[in-house]
C-alpha cells in the first residue's frame, strides 16, 4: 500500500523504508519521514511553506495536521510522540516528548525533551517549555516535573508505535469486510502497555 505523496517545487517527500505511511495519510513537497517512524491514517504533513522533519522512532497519529511557516520549520525529534488530532506548526518537539489528543502547538514553540504535552493543551507561539515537564492548559503552562516512571510509561508507549509501524508494514492490507465474525476469531497484537492512570494505580 503505497501513501498518498506530492510532490512542489520539484521537492518530493522522503520516507524511510522501514517507516509505515497510511495510504490515507497526505505527505506533501520537503517532509522527511526517518526510520521506524508510524505515520497514521488520514495525517496531512505539508512541506509546502516550509521543511518538516520527522526523525527515527516518532509516530503522528490519525488525523494529525504538521504544517511549517515560512523559516520556521515543523520538526519531531527522535521518538517523539504525537496523539490523535494534534495541531503542530512551525514547532519542535523534542526528543521523546509526547503532545496529547487534540492539543495545538504553535509557530516557535519548543517543547523539551522528555515532556508530556496533556491533551487539548495549547501550546502558544514563542513558548519554550522545559525538559521533562507536564505541560497542561490554554495557554499550557508547565505544571511539575514528570516522575521517571512517567516517562518510562510514555516511552514504552512509543516503542508499541515503532512496534505497530513493522506489524503494519508486514500485515496490513487493504480487504473487504466479512459478513459477521469468524467463530475462532483471533485479537490483534495490541501489546502490554496500560493507560497512564491504570499504570500508576499498580
Amino acid at each position: 500500500m503505497r501513501p498518498t505523496v506530492y510532490a512542489i517545487d520539484g521537492i518530493i517527500p522522503v520516507v524511510h523504508p522501514t517507516a509505515f505511511v497510511h495510504p490515507t495519510a497526505v505527505l506533501i513537497g520537503d517532509v522527511i519521514v526517518g526510520a521506524r517512524c508510524y505515520i497514521g491514517p488520514l495525517a496531512s504533513l505539508r512541506g509546502d511553506f516550509g521543511a518538516i522533519r520527522i526523525a527515527d522512532g516518532a509516530n503522528v497519529q490519525d488525523c494529525c495536521v504538521m504544517h511549517a511557516f515560512p523559516g520556521q520549520d515543523a520538526v519531531i525529534e527522535e521518538d517523539g510522540h504525537i496523539g490523535h488530532g494534534a495541531i503542530l506548526h512551525g514547532c519542535v518537539i523534542g526528543k521523546n516528548a509526547l503532545v496529547g489528543m487534540n492539543s495545538v502547538v504553535m509557530d516557535g514553540a519548543v517543547v523539551g525533551e522528555n515532556s508530556i504535552v496533556a491533551a487539548q493543551s495549547f501550546v502558544k507561539a514563542g513558548a519554550i517549555l522545559p525538559a521533562r515537564s507536564l505541560i497542561a492548559g490554554t495557554p499550557a503552562k508547565v505544571m511539575r516535573d514528570l516522575k521517571d516512571e512517567e516517562i518510562t510509561w510514555k516511552s514504552a508507549g512509543t516503542a508499541e508505535y515503532q512496534r505497530l509501524a513493522a506489524r503494519s508494514l508486514t500485515t496490513m492490507q487493504a480487504c473487504a469486510p466479512l459478513s459477521e465474525p469468524e467463530a475462532n476469531r483471533g485479537t490483534v497484537d495490541a501489546g502490554t502497555v496500560a493507560p497512564l492512570h491504570v499504570t500508576k494505580a499498580g
